[in-house]
């Protein structure tokens, strides 16, 4: 009995309790509707001391509706997009697990459509798991590690720069600016809307939850796997804060998917070389030996037109074609004589239209360049007319006479072909010797006549066949070399080509190492001489 009774104490205790608040809550109430009406146009609640009308909250949330609708769209258009990439990889490796290894049920259909989106994420992440991603590889040496590039929201600085990159420089192209403004949106979402799994507690008001964007982020890496992906290592921090948000991405690779299958018949397209002279009498006969064995021997596909500008010359010229033709019974050449002045782009536009034979393949060639017979061969497969032209980059070797300094003299030319540092360097700044097709050439408007002298025209020409359709193929090939000549920049010639012909000089005579070699000869020199005097000085004593 006490104890029944101890607990109808409580129980009445807890009721007066909530009788008490219930009459509380009816007596705020009661105040709050006898209260006088504040004026429409009267502040509201706020920070003491400060006004703010109706107008101005109205305002803000106005403002935060747009942003979060903006947000909102922006976030819809992005999922369409992946929900579209994603259908589409889907259906792709859905026709390629079918044509490896077709799946028939009991009722003699293939596997689901639901399978594919499965199939698919274990792929993806199967090559982030076999990615340097989470954790590091055993790699043999220095050598085999793959360095990233950095970036920010403006600029990229690359390692491998070659000799035209710079260790700084902003995205040229569309599609680079591209793919690093939609990472760094990427990292964005994943710290504005984070999951469970991220670590930040769900209970969190959105409110109190800080937004980052654009203007937060720092810097970022990235490096390619070739055979796996990019992974990318992004950073932000609010300028107020001590913290730094760390985001990685990956793009994995898809497997590989067959384009085109087709068989190329090379055997009778004729190739016309296309040679702009002006004296160099000399170069050309070395030139024509290389013609005579490649072309003549070798290939014997090849028509050759030489433009010649002057007079000066012009007979040896075609002495060294006529003894040519005799030795070898050749007459697929054509001698085209210009009283002007020499002008690059002039003598080639002027060579293409001298055909007149229909469509023809051209090799826009100068006299001091090599070529091998696998090189007409790889000018014949990557022009197409109407589909693509063919920008070899020519490998451009240096001056023999630093090249070989060791050597009483320098090796002959056949020797010197080698593809080393110390020898030569791809000449990925020059633009001059391609391969592309009459009606092409013809159709673009070919070079632009008011360039004069020397560089220019063949930069015209390049940019206009990337402004249109066809596909512009460029690369290093092999078989093509830039023999070494003494270059002579004109005073004629405008600030913007002298310092390109300077440039060229620069880069065309040896490479980083001899050209050291050669600044500090004086100091490497007396090293030697103290270091005689040294050995004599102990021989003595």
């Amino acid at each position: 009995m006490p104890r029944r009774g101890l607990m109808f104490q409580a129980r009445t205790r807890w009721l007066l309790v909530g009788l008490a608040l219930l009459l509380s809550l009816l007596l705020i109430m009661y105040l709050l509707e006898c209260a006088p009406q504040t004026d429409n146009n009267g502040s509201l609640p706020g920070v003491v001391g400060e006004n703010f009308g109706k107008e101005h909250y109205q305002a803000l949330l106005q403002e935060q509706e747009e942003h979060y609708q903006t947000r909102a769209m922006s976030l819809k258009r992005q999922i369409a997009q992946l929900k579209q990439e994603l259908q589409e990889m889907s259906d792709k490796l859905k026709l390629l697990q079918e044509k490896k290894s077709p799946r028939v049920n009991s009722m003699g259909y293939q596997g689901t459509k639901e399978q594919a989106p499965n199939d698919l994420l274990e792929y993806l992440h199967s090559q982030i798991d076999k990615a340097e991603v989470s954790m590091g590889a055993k790699l043999p040496s220095e050598y085999g590690v793959i360095p990233f590039e950095s970036f920010t929201s403006m600029k990229v600085f690359q390692l491998e720069m070659g000799l035209t990159r710079h260790p700084e420089e902003k995205p040229v192209r569309k599609d680079k600016r591209d793919e690093l403004v939609e990472v760094i949106e990427a990292g964005l979402e994943v710290i504005n809307n984070p999951d469970e799994e991220d670590g930040q507690d769900e209970d969190d008001a959105i409110g109190e939850r800080q937004l980052y964007t654009e203007n937060d982020f720092i810097e970022g890496y990235y490096r390619t796997e070739r055979d796996k992906g990019t992974q990318y290592e992004l950073f932000y921090k609010k300028a107020d804060d001590m913290e730094y948000r760390h985001v990685t991405l990956f793009r994995p690779f898809g497997p590989l998917m067959k384009v085109k299958s087709e068989t190329v018949d090379i055997s009778r397209s004729v190739i016309n070389i296309i040679v702009p002279l002006a004296g160099r009498t000399e170069v050309f006969a070395q030139f024509m030996q290389n013609f005579r064995e490649v072309c003549i021997n070798q290939d014997k596909r090849i028509h050759l037109t030489v433009v010649y500008f002057g007079h000066e010359g012009l007979s040896e010229v075609k002495s060294i074609l006529e003894s040519v033709a005799r030795e070898v019974s050749f007459h697929n050449y054509t001698v085209v004589s210009l009283n002007e002045e020499f002008n690059r782009g002039r003598g080639l536009d002027v060579g293409a239209r001298a055909w007149e034979k229909g469509e023809v393949l051209m090799f826009f060639c100068d006299v001091d360049i090599y070529f091998t017979v696998e090189f007409l061969n790889s000018c014949r497969l990557n022009a197409e007319p109407g589909k693509k032209v063919f920008y070899p980059v020519v490998f451009s070797l240096y001056n023999p006479a630093i090249v070989y300094a060791n050597q009483d003299v320098p090796p002959p030319v056949e020797q010197q072909l080698v593809h080393k540092k110390d020898s030569g360097f791809w000449r990925d700044f020059g633009f001059g010797m391609t391969c592309q097709y009459r009606t092409d050439f013809l159709a673009i408007g070919g070079f632009d006549l008011e360039v004069k002298g020397w560089g220019g025209e063949d930069v015209h020409l390049y940019r206009k066949y990337l402004h249109g359709d066809l596909i512009v193929i460029r690369t290093p090939v092999p078989g093509l070399f830039h023999l070494w000549h003494e270059k002579h920049c004109a005073d004629e010639l405008t600030p913007e080509q002298y310092r390109m012909c300077i440039q060229s000089k620069a880069m065309n005579e040896a490479s980083h190492s001899h050209l050291g070699m050669l600044v500090f000869r004086e100091e490497i020199e007396a090293h030697l001489r103290k270091q005689a005097y040294r050995t004599n000085s102990e021989a003595i004593g």
